[in-house]
């Protein structure tokens, strides 16, 4: 068996080279020994390409190129005759290019696919290259009692990636198109046939020289760095309805992260947090609060004006003889409810205040007012000694 080039050679890198040094000698020499690149030097072509994956399955790979420069291509005795790349795994080529698969899989997809699938099965869980919804979006909102009372329309400024302007969201230079991934040939999978002492076992796993997306970008968008999306901060509207509650959520629908692969936006979750007032309280949807009113009014009865979450007021006539602590309700004056047509009700307690200071005419007739109700006037004393 011929001697194996060595990787850093095949990819004209030396070897103490960063990986992202690594990627872009593997996307050029990729391009440039792609089979349908080369259709008059076919063969040739695909032998170049395969060497040139093979290189850069490993070294690519962090665990990988530590074991190479330890043991070089044919790997250490014990982990099998074929090495990196050698006979114990294997590679196909389906008219596009080929599948370059070494010697040292995943534990855990051998693991998964000998479970799961038994012996040759495919990993279940194998990632699906297809579309995909972006993610979700959080933010907190904090808005005012009347405003949770009455709704509002706020604008709130998020953080979210937005696609390229430039290069409409492909992520490669304009003029150019990102290639089908010739490791994977566009599936963002590998699978791994292994011989073990259980029998031949098939693994499925995410393709390294792609990261799962089936796509390689030679020239990636100078605007976006070939990610295809930009950081923004853009200002959005948002309705909050009336009678919304405190840690109540309001949802917008695609207004989260972009999706992948022309799957849609994701949604943009609000969640509200109502500033406490300094004179209402809420229940349920019912709205609360203590009215003052004074020792005449709770004696002879009166009519109040009742302030309202609004800013409005209502006229309520209490009756003589009114006790502190008393409840009284106004009818469909509290907050609506989100789920239904309902609405709560006002429901205000009086506390009668008492005078802490009088002026003697206040006091004489205070005391006239005892006597004719037959109760005992305090005796105003100058001192314990006095």
């Amino acid at each position: 068996m011929a001697a194996k080039r060595d990787y850093y050679e095949v990819l004209g890198v030396d070897k103490n080279a960063t990986e992202e040094e690594i990627k872009k000698a593997y996307r050029k020499l990729a391009k440039k020994y792609h089979p349908d690149a080369n259709p008059n030097n076919k063969e040739e072509a695909e032998a170049k390409f395969k060497e040139v994956n093979e290189a850069y399955e490993n070294l690519s790979d962090p665990q990988k190129r530590k074991m190479y420069d330890q043991f070089g291509a044919n790997g250490p005795q014990g982990f099998g005759q074929g090495g990196f790349g050698g006979q114990g795994g294997y590679y196909s080529y389906n008219g596009s290019g080929f599948d370059g698969f070494s010697d040292f899989g995943d534990l855990g997809d051998i693991f998964s696919s000998f479970f799961g699938g038994g012996f040759g099965g495919r990993n279940s869980s194998a990632r699906r290259n297809g579309p995909s919804k972006g993610a979700d979006l959080n933010v907190r909102m904090e808005i005012t009692f009347e405003q949770a009372f009455m709704g509002v329309e706020k604008e709130i400024v998020i953080t979210r990636d937005e696609e390229c302007t430039v290069c409409h969201g492909t992520g490669a230079k304009p003029g150019t198109s990102p290639i089908k991934c010739p490791t994977c040939h566009g599936t963002g999978q590998v699978t791994q046939v292994q011989n073990t002492i259980l029998g031949q076992m098939q693994t499925t796993r995410t393709c390294s020289a792609c990261h799962g997306t089936g796509e390689i970008i030679n020239e990636p968008c100078e605007n976006c760095r070939g990610k295809g999306t930009v950081r923004k901060q853009p200002k959005i509207k948002v309705k909050i309805p009336a009678g919304i509650d405190d840690n109540q959520t309001v949802v917008l629908r695609g207004e989260g992260e972009p999706g992948k692969k022309g799957g849609p936006k994701g949604d943009l979750y609000i969640t509200v947090k109502v500033k406490n007032h300094s004179v209402f309280t809420r229940k349920g949807n019912n709205v609360l609060c203590d009215i003052p009113i004074t020792m005449t009014q709770a004696a002879l009865g009166a009519e109040l004006e009742i302030p309202m979450v609004d800013g409005s007021k209502e006229k309520y006539k209490i009756p003589e003889g009114t006790q502190t602590g008393t409840k009284f309700t106004i009818r469909n004056k509290g907050f609506k409810s989100i789920n239904s047509n309902s609405i709560g009700e006002f429901i205000f307690t009086v506390v009668v205040q008492t005078p802490k200071r009088l002026s003697r005419e206040q006091r004489d007739l205070l005391v006239q007012l005892a006597k004719t109700m037959n109760e005992q006037p305090p005796v105003k004393k100058r001192g314990l000694f006095g």
